[in-house]
């Protein structure tokens, strides 16, 4: 391919998006659904936000590789992504694991994951190729970091997080030299290397990965061809790069997109109940560490076609109201009140009931009368009239998952269960 002088390199890129992951540490919400496919933020799914950070940065052509339990992720991207346009020379493929290579082998690890679709990566013919994972929230520009990739003569680019150097023990870690060249790849070492100058921080990988196509495909045929492989970026891909050719690591503050209000470089991992718990809570604040308003950088999603939210009743204890609540479409607020809580769409609330602190998935139903805090409650769940949550720990235990901050996770069939 001949690069277009005054182009964006995001022109010449394709984004190609690990979503496969089941994301065990969030429990019942991954029970049928891939971590990647969990709601968020009100009205989107965690895979919105690396999808819609490649379109805002002019990436024009993606996929998206699934494999555990992808349907609702796939009905999801079929619905809010269809809008590619292959005469504009843009291209969405969903990749689920199919044998494609033999008939005994799903995808065995990341790296496998883009070594099944050589072909039909190199029928679009990019340049670059930029590999993200599906999981994560956060606003950034690749086109930022392409160019780091091109002015640098790297063979691989890693996007890093800085973090205090004994929180970086669950992350891959980089040690980098005074240039940000990276010297060693370790996986959740017990003693991260710090940061040249200020040993107290650490670089800590964003499953990011910016290549040259061609010399990925090169590194993902040798890899293949590796009996003791486990198929893995972070396991055999990088650590190989790093000792045998030239790895970059590119900082996550170069490239974060923040709006004016915004005072920190926003990225948050919500792989556990609490984690993904906060992070959605966030959202409240008056003025958020995630701006979601930000028409610069929207995080694009399915548009439900749906009614506005309601809120009805307006006498003393019976009042339809939401306080630093985020409420979606077709939500009915029935008499009832809202504290610093997310309703996704078509949520109810009836007459009397009070959410403080919740996170309230699609269609679920709260009875008259029922007190729920610091809870998540999963799709379709139809909270029973009078029920009380998070008023007695050791009831809510018994009863639901309950987190070590506390946070209760309720399902249906745990709602089934009380008979």
């Amino acid at each position: 391919m001949v690069e277009r002088l005054g182009q964006p390199l995001a022109r010449d890129a394709m984004a190609y998006v690990l979503a496969g992951g089941r994301g065990s540490r969030l429990r019942e919400l991954t029970d049928n659904r891939a971590k990647p496919a969990v709601y968020f933020g009100g009205k989107s799914r965690i895979i919105d936000f690396a999808l819609s950070n490649a379109i805002n940065s002019g990436i024009r052509r993606i996929g998206v590789a699934t494999q555990y339990k992808a349907h609702s992720l796939i009905r999801h991207m079929q619905r809010a992504w269809n809008f590619m346009r292959p005469e504009r020379n843009e291209s969405f493929d969903i990749l689920p694991a199919s044998q494609r290579i033999d008939e005994q082998h799903w995808y065995e690890g990341t790296a496998d994951a883009v070594f099944q679709n050589i072909d039909i990566i190199e029928s679009y013919d990019p340049k670059y190729m930029v590999i993200l994972a599906g999981d994560h929230i956060y606003k950034m520009d690749y086109e930022l970091m392409l160019r780091q990739h091109v002015d640098s003569g790297a063979d691989v680019t890693i996007g890093c997080l800085v973090v205090p150097r004994m929180e970086a023990s669950g992350f891959g870690v980089m040690a980098v030299d005074a240039t940000d060249t990276i010297t060693a790849f370790v996986e959740k070492p017990a003693d991260p290397p710090g940061i040249p100058g200020s040993p107290h921080l650490a670089l800590a990988s964003m499953g990011i990965y910016v290549f040259d196509t061609d010399f990925l495909f090169e590194q993902l045929r040798r890899d293949a061809d590796t009996p003791d492989s486990t198929r893995d970026f972070g396991g055999d891909i990088i650590p190989h790069i790093v000792k045998h050719g030239k790895a970059v690591a590119h900082r996550f503050t170069t490239s974060c997109i923040r709006a004016a209000e915004e005072i920190e470089e926003y990225w948050r991992d919500v792989g556990t109940i609490d984690a993904y718990f906060d992070a959605n809570l966030d959202l409240t604040d008056v003025v958020p560490k995630l701006n979601m308003y930000d028409r610069d950088w929207p995080i694009w999603t399915d548009s439900v076609v749906a009614a506005p939210a309601k809120f009805v009743h307006d006498a003393e204890g019976r009042r339809g109201m939401a306080i630093s609540s985020l409420v979606s479409n077709d939500c009915i607020v029935s008499g009832a009140t809202a504290r610093r809580s997310l309703l996704f769409t078509g949520v109810k609330m009836g007459s009397f009931s009070s959410v403080d602190e919740g996170v309230i998935l699609p269609y679920c139903n709260i009875g008259r009368s029922a007190r729920l805090s610091r809870v998540i409650l999963d799709s379709g769940v139809r909270i029973p009239e009078g029920l009380v949550v998070g008023e007695d720990p050791e009831l809510d235990a018994q009863r639901f998952r309950r987190s070590e901050n506390g946070v209760c996770l309720i399902t249906k069939s745990m709602i089934d269960r009380l008979g």
